[in-house]
């Protein structure tokens, strides 16, 4: 086959990867029944949270829903999860709000667009197993903060009052707070402390009861028959919206990449680690990264088209999906079925739902993603681990999610390297074997664990403080990773001892690391060809040889050596 054959047969496998197959689906004759009943419960699960989500962004209940109904079903037949169920969640609401706030509703299904595109691109290039560089703490910190966030956006909600002008949650929620009317506050917070009092006590009554439909339900009938002042979600429509492409604005679209950028990187982020959540509390098969982040691109477009907001991946109704009997994607397609019934049947009644009571499920559920053991298990392991989840959680409220993660990882990459350089090092050995006379002038250096730029400067130093030697053995066998920098740092030494008129000779070069320590120059900065070992008694017997001769010689410098004879070279500068 020709190299053209060859390499369109590689990219017609690499195509089919990312798209959807009859064996997606071959389970379903065996988990159809649970699949149905997963799909029935995470739907009436989901319809609390989707409104919230939406009304909670700017972009309106409507929204939510339409995201929920619309991305669910495209991520579940395009994704790379065979359990994972989509829609709005959380994180977004906490990018989208202030993007809402300064560009209005409008923006909303553009940067679907547009953050679906992108999404889409990470998945082709195949970059989804990124994810799995990002440490628990960053994750966990990651995950705080997003919490904190929620339940802070709900506070104006909560108390009857409006957000404060500030795109930050928590100036936002403090403003609210200053302008309350407190003569109208116990009405809405009486009602979310029952919403809270239902979530938390309907498990109790039986596990697969949905408290936070419960809840709605309870404070809807009460809030509607005591004529409550309390405001409520307001029409939504009695059917989908027609697919339409978004008005689009060059100079607005250059506003919004910012956001986009932002908003895909997490979205790619969460739907990957809630995919990665979901393989290890089931057994329904690995997932393909990189197809599910094209499945989450496709579910944010479709979802922009119908006037919806960007998706991902939901941890929590994922879960939920699982121990309710979920096995294959039916299960998700089954509950964006669920809310389309809701849609054409029961928007009348969801109309009335009172803000507070979606403001109580919203701060419930911020509440139970925060695990007090996982915080406790992070804060009492390392200090660098605590330092990293703190840092992490801190940035994610006051700043950026993004910007969050990033730091987060920094941090964690310097605590990192600054425990591989102190668990690497440069060790002084004593020769092996019986002393002979001349001994006490053949320094043996033994290089440790890993030599690159976060440990060399020491290495370098540790070995330039040899005095009184007249040969030194450098012994790179047990040198288990090596940079560039590194190897530069071993030139460095060896030119460096070679300058004071000590010989240098190499031993255990491994050969991984010859065509580095070649190309950097460690090899050509030897005094002779033959001073590289790659035995430890022949280094040293030949060390002992260059003692005698030195004596001999009275100290002199100029070595003769296998008949020949080699000056020092001075650096090449």
């Amino acid at each position: 086959m020709s190299v053209v054959g060859t390499a369109a047969t590689r990219t017609g496998h690499y195509l089919r990867a990312l798209l959807p197959s009859w064996q997606d689906y071959r389970d379903v004759k065996r988990t159809w029944r649970g699949d149905l009943v997963a799909g029935l419960t995470v739907g009436i699960i989901a319809l609390p949270l989707a409104l919230a989500f939406g009304v909670s962004s700017g972009a309106g209940a409507e929204s939510g829903l339409i995201t929920a109904i619309v991305a669910g079903v495209i991520a579940a037949v395009f994704g790379g999860s065979n359990i994972q169920v989509s829609g709005p969640t959380g994180a977004m609401v906490v990018v989208l709000g202030p993007v809402v706030a300064a560009h209005g509703v409008g923006v909303v299904a553009i940067l679907s667009l547009m953050a679906g595109l992108i999404v889409i691109l990470a998945g082709a290039l195949k970059l989804g197993r990124a994810v799995t560089f990002i440490p628990w703490p960053v994750i966990e910190g990651f995950t705080l903060g997003i919490a904190v966030i929620i339940f802070l956006q709900q506070v104006p909600a909560a108390i009857g009052s409006k957000a404060g002008p500030s795109s930050n949650a928590f100036v936002a929620a403090v403003q609210s707070v200053g302008t309350v009317d407190w003569s109208t506050v116990i009405v809405p917070v009486a009602m979310v402390l029952l919403v809270a009092a239902i979530m938390l006590l309907a498990p109790k009554v039986h596990k697969k009861l949905p408290g936070s439909i419960v809840a709605i339900i309870v404070v809807t009938i009460i809030a509607n028959l005591a004529n409550l002042p309390l405001a409520r979600i307001g029409e939504l429509p009695a059917s989908l919206p027609l697919p339409m492409l978004p008005q689009l604005d060059a100079g607005l679209l250059g506003s919004l990449i910012g956001p986009a950028l932002t908003i895909a990187a997490l979205a790619a982020i969460e739907s990957l680690l809630s995919a990665r959540v979901a393989v290890s509390l089931s057994d329904t098969g690995p997932y393909d990264a990189d197809r599910e982040l094209v499945g989450q691109g496709l579910a944010s477009i479709a979802s922009g088209f119908f006037g919806g907001m960007p998706a991902t991946g939901a941890i929590a109704r994922t879960a939920v999906n699982i121990r309710s009997g979920g096995r294959t994607r039916l299960a998700a397609i089954v509950h964006s079925i669920v809310l389309v019934g809701v849609v054409y049947l029961a928007t009348g009644v969801v109309s009335q739902i009172p803000l507070a009571a979606l403001s109580g499920v919203l701060m419930m559920t911020a509440a139970r993603m925060i695990s007090v053991a996982t915080v406790r298990s992070i804060i009492g392991s390392t200090g660098s681990d605590a330092t990293v989840f703190i840092i992490t959680a801190l940035v994610t409220v006051s700043v950026d999610l993004i910007v969050a993660v990033g730091i987060g990882i920094a941090v964690a990459a310097f605590f990192a390297l600054r425990s591989v350089s102190a668990s690497s090092g440069v060790h002084r050995e004593e020769l092996p074997g019986t002393p002979v006379a001349g001994d006490e002038r053949i320094a043996l250096f033994r290089l440790d664990g890993a030599l690159f730029f976060g440990a060399a400067e020491r290495m370098l130093e540790r070995v330039n403080q040899t005095s009184h030697i007249t040969v030194v053995i450098i012994r790179m066998s047990q040198l288990q990773v090596l940079d560039a920098t590194g190897a530069r740092v071993v030139t460095e030494m060896i030119q460096a001892l070679e300058r004071r008129g000590i010989t240098v000779l190499v031993k255990g070069i491994q050969p991984r690391h010859l065509k580095l320590v070649t190309r950097v120059g460690v090899i050509t900065s030897l005094r002779h060809r033959n001073h590289l070992f790659t035995e430890l008694d022949e280094a040293i017997e030949h060390a002992r040889s260059h003692v005698t001769r030195a004596a001999a010689a009275g100290g002199s410098t100029d070595v003769a050596e296998f008949g020949w004879t080699s000056t020092i070279r001075l650096p090449r500068d």
